[in-house]
């Protein structure tokens, strides 16, 4: 007897649109939720939707190529809290790994894999989606076994459509398992549930104006233009080999493109004795197109240093504490209701003191000779000038600070951080040669201070920079920072430098990608690229204001990057659906002056995340997940964090476990009409 025939009562359904890694959280979160209460009055029915395999989803696809890897080390990613006892919920990818798989009927390829993995590895995706689709297997068996749940289906189908319906609300779709090849999407469906959760992750986007232009272009000319998109979506074999491809990004998409076009070719890395940034050299296969890259800063993003952990346990946050900022605001609210801070003016200058303090710290011990008085005495008259001026607006100790490294440190000179971004910033070159050969230099630096670890000055400020960003995170999250400071600040230039000097890939990229430039298989446009069309000459072109020398041209054009996460800019047949019937709406920001901006997310209140429609009514049960939570949280494609907090660099498992408490108290309300 199931739980429905036991309770005699309606199943309160539950449906869950996205079974990738955000579906996964709260499919195994219901699971444990599951398991501690004890108010089973009504049976509960979920129903899973995704076109593609549950768990992995679309990124983390375990049929992918073993070539594409993850952008953080084993030991960082999961979807499920850290498991404390055999038997129970939970599973952290670095616990699946010390475990061989948990009892996974592992191939022998993926069983390699794992055995040769340590803690500080770069695992490829394929091999995260099979853990993905474990703890997905695993979390749908334990919901089936409980005595609360009266069904559990997971359907390969594309949700379309969402409205209230008669009782709650009514999801429609296609089918996917029942179409036809070339000939439909599938059997149409309808199906009402008492509650949603929308856990979406990447959704197609409309190319924003330049990019429509480039590709309708491209079209009338019969050249190839490959929009933003997933890259193991991207038909790569339909490059030529030979042919010169213009790519625009040098960001982790990039790489993904460097080795679908080598390696993915036949092509191979092998090792050499060069030492860090000359530890390959690469043997072509022949089938290789000539691969011309640029982006704004002229260069890749930095290499993530050799090391196990994501943050190192030595970087420490001095100066930058969230309960300082929490205090400011809290006392600046006492007069108004709704205040917040500046990230330039409140919350930088603290991270500044604590990223020059870890540069200069680590040069202490590690570049001694560079010191014209005692380092620990430097670092002591730094400390000094820091806590003096310890105002969170106040920048005069900046000034302090400059003198102080003219006078005793002048070999090491000022880090200027903000320019690290851009670190070409309005350098010419005389030639093509001269910036290929410059970008070489740049390469083999980061490599070899990414080998050095934590004893390398730049990293560890790089790491202090990427710890300070999880505390901005935090902030953005409990709403501490003004939109106008996040929209023009944060996200106008924080972000961006952050991204590209601590989200880099792993240093096997950046070494592979040296190789390739000496192999003269990959070659570097220059800083601010300007991309165009050559009407008459009917091919694209590629030059830089800053490289004197004739730009690139090509018939094939490659964008290297994802989709655009913004729900106004989706392509998404649900998204754009729901905006237009007025179930969604985008959030809502305004500049200081009151001015309203759309956010790139969801409108959603509350914790857990309610939908909000046009009307600015929050769904008693349409939840949200993941990326489309864009507008109220920062960094919303990043994993959770395998051991931290819920409330921090897990915040992901914490909305998820919030979602599955709110759910089963939701199924335990009487079986009414109630207003939404």
């Amino acid at each position: 007897m199931n739980a429905q025939q036991k309770s005699g009562r309606e199943p309160y359904t539950i449906a869950i649109v996205g079974a990738g890694p955000r579906g996964t959280s709260v499919v195994e979160r219901l699971a444990s939720e599951l398991r501690r209460t004890k108010n089973y009055s009504r049976p509960i029915t979920v129903v899973v939707f995704d076109v593609a395999d549950p768990g992995a989803g679309r990124v983390w696809s375990t049929t992918q190529s073993r070539l594409y890897l993850m952008n953080t080390p084993a030991g960082f990613p999961t979807v499920a809290p850290e498991r404390t006892q055999p038997g129970e919920p939970g599973l952290s990818f670095e616990q699946w790994r010390l475990s061989g798989g948990d009892g996974a009927a592992l191939s022998s390829v993926e069983a390699q894999e794992l055995k040769e993995m340590a803690r500080g590895s770069y695992p490829p995706r394929a091999l995260y989606g099979r853990y993905l689709r474990h703890v997905f297997d695993r979390s749908v068996a334990a919901l089936r076994a409980h005595e609360a749940v009266a069904d559990v289906r997971v359907e390969r189908a594309e949700i379309t459509a969402l409205n209230r319906g008669k009782a709650d609300y009514r999801l429609r779709g296609h089918r996917l398992d029942d179409a036809v090849p070339n000939k439909g999407r599938g059997v149409e469906f309808e199906m009402d549930a008492d509650a949603v959760i929308l856990a979406l992750g990447h959704v197609p986007a409309r190319l924003n104006p330049k990019q429509d232009a480039m590709a309708q272009a491209a079209l009338d000319m019969g050249l190839t233009y490959q929009g933003p998109n997933v890259p193991t979506d991207v038909p790569w074999d339909k490059v030529p080999p030979g042919q010169t491809v213009l790519v625009r990004g040098l960001g982790l998409n990039f790489f993904d493109v460097m080795v679908a076009l080598t390696v993915g070719r036949g092509g191979q890395f092998r090792e050499v004795n060069g030492g860090p940034g000359r530890a390959l050299e690469y043997w072509p296969s022949g089938r290789e197109p000539r691969i011309v890259a640029a982006s704004r800063r002229g260069t890749p993003y930095r290499a993530k240093s050799c090391i196990e952990e994501f943050i190192p346990k030595s970087v420490k946050l001095q100066y930058l504490d969230f309960e300082v900022i929490v205090q400011k605001v809290a006392e600046a609210r006492l007069l108004e209701p709704e205040a917040t801070v500046r990230f330039d003016a409140h919350v930088w200058p603290l991270l500044h003191r604590d990223v020059l303090l870890a540069y200069y710290s680590t040069a202490a011990s590690r570049h001694r000779s560079r010191f014209a008085i005692d380092p620990e005495t430097f670092v002591q008259k730094l400390g000094t000038i820091l806590d003096a001026e310890h105002q969170a607006g106040s920048q005069v100790w900046l000034q302090g600070a400059r003198r102080l490294v003219a006078e005793h440190a002048p070999e090491l000179g000022f880090l200027d951080v903000p320019g690290l971004g851009h670190p070409f910033m309005e350098r010419g070159f005389s030639s093509s040669k001269e910036y290929q050969q410059a970008v070489m230099e740049y390469l083999e630096s980061d490599a070899i201070a990414s080998a050095d670890g934590e004893k390398n000055p730049l990293k560890m400020a790089i790491a202090t920079l990427n710890a300070g960003r999880m505390v901005v995170k935090k902030m953005i999250a409990e709403g501490l920072i003004s939109d106008e400071s996040r929209l023009d600040e944060v996200q106008g230039w924080f972000e961006p430098l952050v991204e590209g000097l601590a989200s880099g890939p792993p240093v096997q990229r950046i070494e592979e990608l040296a190789a390739l430039a000496r192999a003269n298989v990959v070659e570097f446009i220059g800083p601010d690229p300007e991309f165009e069309i050559d009407l008459p000459a009917r091919r694209f072109t590629a030059a830089s204001p800053w490289v004197d020398a004739p730009g690139y041209t090509a018939r094939i054009l490659i964008e290297a990057m994802m989709p655009a996460n913004r729900v106004l800019q989706s392509s998404s047949l649900l998204l754009l659906q729901m905006l237009a019937d007025g179930v969604a709406a985008p959030f809502g920001m305004r500049t200081d002056e009151g001015e309203p901006l759309p956010g790139s997310g969801f409108a959603v209140k509350g914790e857990p995340y309610r939908l909000v429609d046009a009307l600015g009514v929050a769904h008693r049960a349409i939840f949200v997940m993941g990326l489309q939570l864009s507008s109220v949280q920062w960094g919303t494609a990043i994993a959770a964090q395998a051991g931290a907090s819920l409330e921090g660099s897990a915040r992901t498992l914490g909305d998820a476990q919030d979602i599955a408490r709110e759910l089963l108290r939701l199924s335990q309300v009487q079986e009414l009409n109630q207003p939404r």
